[in-house]
């Protein structure tokens, strides 16, 4: 076979029997790495020329280390693969070379954005429980835009936690161990007047009673909503109130309107000024003739606590025992 002329394309002979057409084809195609699955229809039509140039030449692709040629179909043969397969690998190289996107961005990417906005909350409750379950509800600041700073749990820590922290916001309760939550306004009086970023209140109590509403009310706060409120609205409502707007639950605001519209108001006692709103609601009940246990009870507070207001309320109206307190109760029509 050496030395045999072989047709070519271009029908000249050449060195080795096999015409240079077809020697410079195979040779470009065996650098050429096979072709993938995605190859496009280009890369098919080359494969089937050059199967179609290497069957005219009588099969002869090359000839192998003892003399004798090797065809495409024998073993040992050389795969034909087109340039056009060479791009598209390497174009498949390219996409797949490509960082892939992390599988949670695109759902991140449809999360609604944060709140602009942050109002600073500080609770004052004194049921541990109720505060937990107040900051689980409105505490998530992401998605609510309110962030819980501080909690206090009676009248002596909420003065300092709200000093310590200036919130936006204060959500009070109005029964509260040490004075209620008139006292703690008492105290905090200062910082509601701040020229800049005055701390404002919202009364948040399981009481709807007239007597507290107003109480809380004359004390500075500028809003009262009852504990069965659902937490977005008291959230709306923080909102409102860090913005100086007024906010009650639909019943309370027509206590309020009736208060400061009477014309026939009482005026101001300077004795009773003195006493918390505990040891008022103590007062009253000491009049209507109510035992201790019976007042703890109602008030949810313990005997000795109820025995500590007693004496703190004689103490300060100047009074001696229980008798003359229902007295005194009495001509001031407090029964």
């Amino acid at each position: 076979m050496n030395g045999q002329r072989v047709p070519g394309a271009g029908g000249e002979p050449q060195s080795g029997g096999v015409p240079a057409s077809v020697r410079d084809t195979v040779s470009a195609v065996g650098e050429v790495p096979p072709a993938g699955p995605a190859q496009g229809r280009g890369g098919e039509a080359s494969r089937d020329a050059v199967t179609s140039q290497v069957s005219d030449t009588d099969e002869t692709v090359a000839t192998g280390g003892n003399g004798e040629t090797v065809g495409a179909n024998q073993p040992g043969g050389a795969s034909a693969t087109s340039p056009e397969d060479a791009h598209g690998e390497a174009s498949r190289q390219t996409v797949s070379d490509q960082p892939s996107k992390p599988a949670g961005e695109a759902a991140q990417s449809e999360q609604p954005a944060a709140p602009h906005r942050v109002v600073r909350v500080v609770l004052v409750d004194d049921h541990r429980m109720f505060r937990a379950g107040v900051q689980a509800e409105i505490g998530r600041t992401e998605t609510t835009g309110v962030q819980v700073v501080g909690e206090a749990g009676d009248v002596d820590q909420a003065v300092s936690v709200i000093q310590a922290t200036r919130p936006d916001v204060v959500l009070l309760d109005v029964h509260l161990p040490g004075g209620g939550g008139v006292e703690v306004l008492r105290r905090s009086a200062a910082i509601m007047a701040a020229q800049e970023a005055p701390v404002r209140f919202l009364a948040l109590s399981v009481s709807d009673a007239a007597e507290d509403v107003i109480g809380v009310i004359r004390g500075g706060a500028r809003g009262y909503v009852t504990k069965t409120i659902t937490g977005s609205d008291l959230v709306d409502a923080i909102f409102r109130v860090s913005e100086d707007d007024a906010v009650f639950s639909p019943r309370l605001a027509g206590f309020v309107l009736d208060a400061f519209a009477s014309t026939d108001a009482s005026p101001v006692d300077e004795d009773l000024d003195r006493l918390t709103q505990r040891e008022r609601q103590v007062l009253r009940l000491i009049a209507r003739g109510y035992a201790y246990k019976e007042i703890g009870k109602q008030l949810f507070i313990s005997v000795k606590t109820v025995e500590s207001h007693v004496s703190a309320v004689l103490r300060k109206l100047q009074l001696s025992n229980r008798h003359e307190l229902t007295r005194w109760a009495t001509a001031r029509r407090l029964v």
